[in-house]
């Protein structure tokens, strides 16, 4: 049970995204209705249900472990969880563990995080201006976020910063979340907005700025070079000549990135969804539950799920509507 995890299109399997609860502090225009219903404490994993199935992944090959949410730090006992996890850090087996979060609660957890093996972090920040920032957060407190960043620096963590491109709302905001980002010497990621989740009155259509567009924006400064660098994800880098700043840019709609996937999605319920733009997943939990002194009902139930990953996603918004809109929310999956 230890061959490494290989699809059906040969693409080996080696980065696992855990979303640890679909709570969160804010309540993100694009990820989140403003009231949600949470899922019942019972329904999630337990940190040692955690645990088990990470540990798993991590024997049959996973090289990137990624921890999310909802905002993976508003979970109790979480750091419990990274500790853990730093066994595989130690071993060997494990290249990376790492998180992405809405920066809230890093004033808190940032040192014990480094503390943990935790090297990098991804940071979700859309824009610098408070008002706006309590817009799109709707709960959201842009100086307890910008204070978490600096915990983080000062802790020994590379950050990178996640901006989701919306047009009509930041686009004014390029330049100088630019140049912030190359001030403080961080990473700085685009992503363009995806469709899921039912968000109320938000419309996606309204939202969408194709990062083709923002790029040719940024050419306007700057003279951008493409980069081959690869880090796991679906970014694809470029360099700015002026600056020597590198910027990703994440194009589910305008680029489809699904040939060089290597990476799957386990929720806190246990759901394994093999593809983010797709709806099909595999129940983790009878495996994981039903058979407490053995790992080798989960091995094989992970597996059979690896064996179904579809070559990609169905995200389009060329027709002037949302197709292929998922109807989870997307702090059920994690991003």
């Amino acid at each position: 049970m230890t061959a490494p995890l290989i699809d059906p299109f040969q693409r080996a399997i080696d980065y696992l995204r855990v979303s640890v609860t679909d709570r969160c502090d804010f309540r993100c225009v694009y990820c989140m209705s403003e009231n949600m219903t949470f899922l019942p404490k019972k329904e999630l994993l337990t940190l040692e249900e955690l645990d088990r199935v990470c540990s798993a992944f991590i024997r049959m090959g996973v090289k990137k472990l990624r921890i999310t949410g909802g905002e993976p730090l508003v979970r109790r006992g979480i750091m419990t969880f990274f500790h853990e996890m730093s066994r595989h850090l130690d071993s060997g087996a494990l290249n990376e563990l790492t998180l992405t979060t809405n920066g809230s609660q890093l004033g808190r957890f940032a040192q014990d995080l480094h503390g943990a093996g935790v090297r990098r972090i991804n940071v979700s920040l859309d824009t610098m201006d408070a008002d706006k920032f309590a817009q799109i957060t709707r709960w959201g407190r842009l100086p307890q976020v910008l204070n978490g960043i600096d915990a983080a620096q000062r802790a020994g963590m590379r950050i990178k910063i996640n901006a989701v491109a919306l047009k009509g709302f930041n686009e004014d905001e390029l330049f100088p979340m630019v140049e912030w980002c190359h001030a403080r010497d961080m990473d700085l990621t685009f992503i363009e907005v995806m469709p899921m989740g039912d968000i109320g009155n938000e419309n996606r259509l309204d939202q969408y700025w194709p990062l083709k567009d923002l790029r040719a924006t940024l050419a306007q400064q700057y003279t951008l070079t493409d980069l081959a660098e690869r880090t796991g994800g679906p970014a694809r880098y470029v360099r700015l000549e002026e600056t020597g700043q590198k910027i990703g840019f994440i194009t589910p709609l305008t680029h489809n990135f699904c040939e060089s996937c290597n990476r799957v999605r386990l929720t806190c319920t246990g759901e394994l969804f093999m593809c983010l733009g797709q709806e099909d997943m595999a129940d983790l939990r009878p495996a994981l539950r039903d058979n407490p002194s053995s790992d080798a009902p989960l091995e094989e139930a992970i597996r059979a799920a690896i064996n179904l990953k579809p070559k990609g996603h169905d995200f389009d918004y060329s027709r002037q509507e949302v197709a292929g809109q998922m109807s989870r929310h997307m702090s059920h999956t994690g991003g």
